[in-house]
């Protein structure tokens, strides 16, 4: 049950316009204290200029919002001492040691946390008297969030961590982000990995050319579309008079791309229709695959194309 005392951060109609386009359109949600929150979406649809509103780096047209008690434009100085930020770009001193930027860091704050246990937290360790400009992609990501918890902050923005990094550089991010969540941090993440957000993220915001379409737990977002398997497959003849809808058992229809996607929970019955439709109509069935529905399904549901698409 959700309880108002519970929220951390709160957004409130939150509105960033650039001339006559509209980035960010009147967004509201409450994160609770000591989840971790994802907002996922593509590129464009308004994740991190969500994000640069909430920590300041922008201010809004329109709407408010309150982190920790204290209001983003008003309190800003406030908010600066309770909040740890990530960007998705950030220039770092490359001639410095990762000793030494963490401590000229930390100087920027009244308040501190001792450096050589955060770099051993950021698995950095053997990195301690190495050069910035020496350290791999993911050290750098990971040196960036260092650099974002030297004052203990309660809550860390996070904005496409793992953008650009190999797969084990991206497991290890996503244990530092756990490690986060079990020390009683508040992690708001912004990403357009639908796995990231399904395996990180308490509750997830799905955005969309600037607007709030869906906010729930993954598993929630995933039941809503109220089917268990999705079913992709493409005919290698022209289909456009086939109403996939007529295949028994099928809740949902979607697409992908130039593939078709049949959700059911009745999975051997669809199955056995489309083939069964498929050779009535004198059509062939290509890259047939069965899987469990997805993120990636439930935002095809809501917009009519992909992640990756759009």
């Amino acid at each position: 049950m959700w309880k108002m005392s519970d929220s951390i951060i709160t957004a409130d109609g939150l509105v960033k316009t650039y001339g006559d386009f509209t980035a960010v359109n009147g967004i509201s949600f409450k994160v609770k204290k000591g989840e971790v929150f994802g907002v996922l979406g593509p590129n464009g649809a308004g994740k991190t200029t969500t994000l640069e509103m909430l920590v300041g780096l922008r201010k809004p047209d329109g709407g408010s919002a309150d982190i920790g008690g204290f209001d983003v434009v008003k309190d800003l100085n406030n908010v600066k001492e309770v909040i740890g930020v990530q960007l998705q770009s950030t220039t770092l001193f490359e001639l410095l040691t990762v000793e030494e930027i963490l401590h000229l860091y930390a100087s920027f704050y009244k308040k501190q946390i001792p450096i050589q246990p955060l770099i051993a937290d950021m698995l950095l360790t053997d990195k301690t008297k190495s050069r910035v400009k020496s350290l791999s992609g993911g050290q750098k990501q990971r040196l960036a969030i260092a650099l974002a918890l030297v004052h203990d902050p309660l809550i860390i923005f996070l904005d496409e961590p793992t953008t650009g990094l190999d797969p084990q550089a991206r497991r290890t991010l996503w244990d530092i982000i756990f490690s986060l969540k079990e020390k009683g941090k508040t992690v708001v993440l912004t990403t357009h990995y639908m796995d990231e957000a399904h395996v990180l993220c308490d509750r997830i915001a799905i955005m969309d050319q600037g607007s709030l379409i869906a906010l729930d737990t993954p598993s929630e977002l995933v039941r809503s579309l109220q089917s268990e398997n999705a079913v992709e497959f493409r005919f290698e003849e022209d289909s456009a008079a086939l109403d996939l809808n007529t295949i028994e058992g099928v809740k949902q229809v979607g697409s992908q791309q130039d593939a078709m996607i049949l959700y059911t929970d009745q999975l051997q019955t669809t199955l056995t229709s489309l083939i069964q439709t498929a050779d009535s109509h004198g059509l062939k069935l290509a890259d047939l695959q069965i899987r469990t529905a997805t993120l990636e399904d439930v935002f095809i549901h809501m917009t009519g194309r992909s992640l990756r698409e759009a």
